[in-house]
């Protein structure tokens, strides 16, 4: 569809197709609290449209002309496609008609401080822990974040300074929709290539990015891909990593159970403070060394810098306890590349369980197809491997993959079709001090909650 240049300043009223949508949500509050009306439609009941019916907008539980009425923009989600009745309307009624990172882009442009947090990995996780330090440290931020963050109750925040921090996410470059002040750049690497073709690819999209940024590139030191990706930016350009190469690195690290409970931020070679997580994985680690940089940066309080990262206890879906039955853990992760899972597994492995048993759920038939052998690799970490289907998305499977070409490069490995089977399965072989790990980027947090529900059933 072809771009269209919005001016939100002859706009009053707009209409958001797939309202409900971790990534519309938050756009359609912060587009409330600036006084536009905002209505929207979705076919789904979910928490964001409890939280945004509570706000008094309209919302239709289903896809009509009649919905977009006298509109003046109407704003539709990547997983809206392009023959929904709404979008059929808008344009026959020449109705302005946007995707949901144009938007993001036309809004965070409003703010003189956007804060944009990039990488394959960590978004979501390090998006939220910034929002936790702007909030504790009274910068009053906004905030659009990926995933529900328990400090605030949800995936968003209004606030009142210009200050605003965002994911901004490279598949199909919706990340170009962003001028950002400040970005970060946690990691590069192969991913989404059924747009990107190849880590070039992925490198160049970044590159384009990374030039976008204003005043200042945070990155990841101890990664060649991001290095690669920012070689010929010109704005100023801090590394962080785990040594002095770095102008932030970390020192003295101590390790507890898989979480690294306290850390020596070193800046310039001289100790700025000294941290601690509540969060497991040295992946976190990379994360806290990106929101401290951009705290320093900004002059917050490095007290309550400290404070906010020592309370901050992960989002919804990153390794995220979910119940703990008979002294089996049930947990879920939405890790869905190998680099994911590495990280998640190698963190889930030193924190004491007896087996790991992961519940894997492969997400896009192409992405399973382009790392199936790294995918075997990172799951062999685990004690026992369960997959499910594959989702797909978008897809089609015309690259023949099937969950069984996973499984047999995984001795030990049992593939069952149905969250049902897998949660019965589960209660036959589930031991005291077990960690049950579902791990996806689907809906396969469905099936930890449904063995959740059989384990005190049997009780």
């Amino acid at each position: 569809m072809k771009k269209i240049n919005v001016d939100l300043k002859n706009i009053k009223k707009i209409h958001m197709i797939g309202i409900g949508g971790s990534g519309m949500c938050p756009l359609a509050e912060i587009l409330t609290s600036k006084g536009y009306t905002v209505s929207g439609s979705d076919n789904y009941e979910s928490d964001t449209l409890k939280r945004l019916k509570k706000q008094n907008l309209k919302i239709y539980m289903s896809h009509d002309k009649k919905n977009i009425k006298d509109c003046d923009l109407v704003v539709y989600s990547a997983a809206i496609k392009r023959d929904n009745p709404e979008i059929v309307g808008a344009i026959e009624k020449n109705i302005p008609v946007i995707e949901r990172s144009e938007m993001l882009g036309i809004i965070t442009s409003t703010y003189k401080n956007l804060i944009a947090v990039s990488g394959t990995h960590g978004k979501t996780s390090t998006t939220s822990m910034i929002t936790q330090i702007l909030t504790e440290a009274d910068a009053d931020p906004t905030a659009i974040i990926g995933g529900k963050l328990p400090f605030l109750g949800g995936n968003s925040r209004i606030g009142k300074s210009q200050n605003i921090v965002c994911e901004a996410c490279e598949y199909v470059d919706t990340f170009l929709n962003l001028n950002p002040a400040i970005s970060i750049i946690l990691n590069v690497d192969s991913d989404h290539l059924d747009y990107f073709k190849n880590l070039d690819g992925v490198i160049n999209s970044f590159n384009k990015f990374a030039k976008k940024t204003t005043d200042l590139l945070i990155i990841n030191g101890d990664d060649a891909n991001s290095i690669k990706a920012t070689k010929d930016v010109k704005i100023p350009i801090i590394k962080i990593g785990m040594n002095s190469t770095n102008k932030y690195y970390a020192q003295n690290i101590v390790e507890s159970k898989g979480i690294c409970v306290s850390f020596d931020v070193l800046r310039d070679g001289k100790k700025l403070m000294t941290a601690e997580l509540s969060v497991p994985g040295k992946h976190n680690l990379y994360n806290a060394l990106a929101a401290i940089a951009v705290a320093d940066y900004m002059g917050l309080s490095l007290n309550k810098t400290k404070i906010a990262l020592k309370s901050f206890t992960g989002v919804h879906r990153r390794f995220e306890i979910l119940g703990n039955i008979n002294n089996i853990t049930i947990a879920d992760d939405f890790a869905h590349h190998p680099t994911e899972i590495k990280a998640t597994l190698s963190a889930a492995k030193n924190m004491g369980y007896k087996r790991v048993i992961t519940i894997f759920q492969p997400h896009t038939y192409s992405r399973t197809s382009m790392f199936l052998n790294e995918f075997a690799e990172a799951l062999k970490i685990s004690d026992l491997v369960i997959l499910s289907e594959i989702l797909a998305v978008r897809e089609k499977n015309t690259y023949n993959i099937h969950s069984e070409d996973l499984q047999n490069k995984i001795d030990g490995c049992i593939y069952l079709k149905t969250f049902e089977e897998i949660s019965e399965y589960i209660l036959k072989i589930a031991q005291p001090n077990d960690l049950i790990l579902t791990m996806g980027g689907g809906n396969i947090y469905e099936c930890a909650n449904m063995i959740i529900n059989k384990m005190k059933e049997k009780n």
